[in-house]
């Protein structure tokens, strides 16, 4: 399933120097915030307060913006002096605007730059900085619940007991914010202990009203009520002295039928805990590094590079399929990446100058030091590369995931969210050394890294489509599964016809779920903690 990585980010706004539009006083400015739509077009997403006779202002109004990680989104902050009650920004005068892609503000966090009049034409001394903050309560309500002598709603055998919780909307009604699974036959149930996001399961208000159901589960899906309680989670919580909280669960038409009626069974809440849970922009923030490094298969199957029909001919205008691989995805990770420098080898072809099979070339041919400047430095190197070398084979994954691992490997024993590697390999897809490359996935969930494979061509990527393992667990060959899934896979010739968005947001959707999940499995805080979310 794709995660959706949408978070709201804060960013506060304030100026220093200020050009001077006004005569007899200062400037009056504001700040507006676009973002690209693409051929130079800019919508506005939002806009400070004007400050009024300020160079130096420190805007109050925070900047709301949707932020994707799978997505290039590029914005463009203009500031403004107003001098009339119009919204339209077009009689105002410009002091200076700035541009970038909000990947580069919350990696950075805080980002002072110049501003510009317009390209390469510098606003006076005036600067902008800018700061990015989350909105979101991190926090998490993990609970561990049992009942004990509930009704039995069932002729044959015992009831098969789940709980529901519901929080209150503004609308007054009841929403659903959690299902636990159903304990078949067992009247003194015991369920899987469970975190909802506090945010979801109470407005992160611990004092508001939770309604619980006990339900007895049927398959057909008429479901009986076995009772009901209402609490709150600052009652929850007074289970976490090691005595349980217990609660009547109460059925209301047995209740007006019976005199002496006194539950239908007890809900124990055994523990409750409030953990602070970090989110992918808390790792980003606090200083880890995306290490990126790309694998190009360079096997026979490709065909002659020489040949039009090859998957690594390079059109008129020097594109070809791995490229625009490559520039996608490369494009969004280099902007979490300081140093800018990125490891690329190729496999399955014969190298010179002894013309041996390699699965794991640099493809600047320098093994010391296979790192390309950006990404048109890995552009230049393969460009370069594809002439000196000669298409074979077998198409073997696991040398590369291995090597990368070993990267990873390493950066695991500092015990620190400070790193996080992901591999790109781009492949036709006549992949060999299947049962090679599951061992070295296995392993390599166990690590900070992840796996994107693109496929290219048309050929059948079934077994892509295995390592993936949306449809089920990948296991290695001695049966032990993957720690996390850590593979996402996605065919280039599905996006043809889409925009190039399409193709990063597929590829690239799950890493944000995937660096939080190794860093949780080892209970690891980003390196340093927002302030507002320190335990």
């Amino acid at each position: 399933m794709m995660a959706q990585c949408v978070t709201k980010v804060e960013l506060s706004i304030s100026c220093e120097n200020l050009l001077d539009k006004d005569v007899g006083s200062k400037s009056d400015p504001l700040c507006v915030l676009l973002q690209s739509t693409g051929n130079d077009k800019w919508v506005e997403l939002d806009r400070t307060e004007r400050v009024k006779n300020d160079e130096n202002p420190n805007f109050s109004k925070k900047l709301h913006i949707d932020y994707y990680f799978e997505q290039v989104q590029k914005l463009k902050f203009g500031v403004y002096d107003i001098d009339n009650k119009s919204v339209d920004l077009n009689d105002d005068d410009y002091l200076g605007g700035f541009e970038c892609t909000l990947g580069q503000i919350v990696s950075s966090k805080k980002l002072t730059r110049p501003l510009e009049l317009k390209k390469g034409k510098p606003a006076g001394k005036g600067m902008i900085t800018i700061i990015a903050d989350e909105i979101k309560d991190n926090r998490c309500i993990t609970l561990d619940i049992e009942a004990k002598n509930l009704d039995n709603k069932d002729f044959l055998g015992k009831s098969d007991p789940f709980l529901e919780f519901f929080k209150q909307g503004e609308d007054g009604k009841w929403q659903l914010t959690y299902r636990t699974e159903v304990v078949k036959n067992n009247l003194n149930p015991c369920w899987r202990k469970f975190s909802v996001p506090l945010q979801t399961f109470c407005d992160s208000d611990l004092s508001k009203q939770i309604k619980v159901h006990c339900t007895d589960y049927d398959d057909d899906g008429s479901h009986d009520l076995i009772g009901i309680f209402e609490t709150k989670v600052s009652e929850l919580q007074k289970s976490d002295g090691g005595t349980p909280v217990e609660f009547d669960c109460i059925n209301p038409e047995k209740k007006q039928k019976k005199k002496n009626y006194k539950n239908s069974g007890v809900v124990r809440v055994k523990s409750c805990k409030i953990n602070v849970e970090y989110s992918f922009l808390d790792y980003i923030m606090g200083g880890c590094q995306l290490n990126f490094t790309v694998g190009i298969d360079f096997t026979g199957s490709n065909g002659d590079p020489r040949s039009p029909d090859s998957l690594h001919y390079l059109s008129p205008n020097g594109q070809n399929e791995y490229l625009i691989a490559i520039w996608t995805v490369g494009n969004i990770i280099q902007d979490y990446d300081t140093d800018k420098l990125f490891p690329a080898f190729g496999f399955g072809a014969q190298v010179p100058p002894k013309w041996q099979v390699s699965h794991e070339f640099a493809i600047n041919f320098n093994p010391s030091n296979p790192y390309c400047q950006g990404i048109t430095g890995i552009v230049e190197a393969y460009r370069q590369c594809l002439p000196q070398v000669k298409l074979y084979g077998p198409t073997n994954f696991s040398p590369i995931i291995n090597h990368v691992a070993r990267f990873a490997a390493g950066a695991a024993q500092q015990k620190t969210a400070s790193q996080y590697f992901v591999l790109l390999i781009i492949t036709d897809g006549e992949i060999t050394d299947l049962d090679q490359t599951r061992n070295a996935i296995v392993n390599a969930s166990k690590l900070p890294m992840s796996v994107i494979i693109i496929g290219v061509g048309s050929a059948d990527f079934k077994a892509m489509e295995f390592l993936d393992g949306d449809n089920g667990v990948l296991k290695s060959m001695s049966g032990e599964p993957v720690a996390r899934d850590i593979v996402q896979f996605v065919a280039f010739r599905q996006f043809q016809k889409e925009p190039k968005e399409a193709l990063s947001q597929a590829v690239l959707a799950e890493i944000p779920n995937q660096v939080v999940s190794y860093f949780k499995l080892l209970g690891l805080p980003p390196v340093k903690l927002p302030e507002k979310k320190q335990p």
